[in-house]
């Protein structure tokens, strides 16, 4: 589907997707950055319109958000929110990160999914001076733009140099990954079952030595 809307309507694409995601519903952007980062390593992008339109459309979903935080309030928020798993507590406890360290918080929140659609509402909400948001949101979101697609160009680039190899072996990769699958999963079975059986022999354990203490009690008198 990310590839198809890539294809289909090129840059604006991008920034359509990058924009629905920065006012708040759960598109996958990071994946679509980096797509195009491995489209513009075949030819399909050129660099610096695909970054203009990857930041730009986080950058107007970003400030329309900061705005409806700012004149329509947490309200509507928790509203809108409760859709995409939002509820009071978890408001309130990123409310309290972004107040304790607000600039930090506005930077660093454009690389964790999730919590990045949910800082400018917080920056409006807060009513952080626009002057302040808007130059430290553009530049974040020109860094984590670029930062997805020059990955996605730099995997695109290693996927075309050993496709080849991946191509002859493909089907001992699938086979190798499967048995790696299946241990992982035995173990995990192994190490629960492993908890269980120690859980329901520790009472049994406590009751015993319960019994032997009674019985040397009794023997005493």
């Amino acid at each position: 589907m990310i590839q198809h809307l890539i294809h289909q309507f090129g840059y604006f694409g991008v920034f359509l997707i990058t924009f629905i995601e920065a006012i708040g519903f759960p598109f996958p952007a990071e994946t679509t950055l980096t797509l195009s980062g491995i489209e513009w390593t075949h030819g399909v992008f050129r660099l610096v319109p695909l970054w203009a339109a990857g930041a730009l459309g986080n950058i107007v979903g970003s400030t329309i958000a900061y705005g409806i935080g700012r004149y329509l309030g947490r309200p509507i928020v928790l509203y809108f929110g409760k859709y995409i798993g939002i509820t009071p507590a978890r408001l309130d406890k990123a409310n309290e990160h972004f107040q304790r360290y607000e600039y930090a918080v506005l930077v660093i929140a454009k690389f964790i999914a999730g919590i990045r659609i949910l800082v400018p509402y917080l920056a409006g909400i807060n009513r952080m001076r626009f002057w302040i948001f808007w130059p430290v949101n553009a530049l974040s979101a020109i860094v984590w733009s670029g930062a997805f697609i020059i990955a996605g160009h730099y995997i695109g680039a290693l996927v075309s140099r050993f496709w080849p190899f991946i191509h002859r072996h493909m089907v001992v990769a699938i086979i190798v990954a499967c048995l790696l699958v299946a241990a992982f999963v035995y173990h995990k079975i192994r190490g629960r079952r492993r908890e269980r059986e120690l859980a329901m022999s520790s009472p049994k354990a406590g009751e015993l030595s319960a019994t032997d203490e009674l019985g040397h009690t009794d023997q005493d008198d």
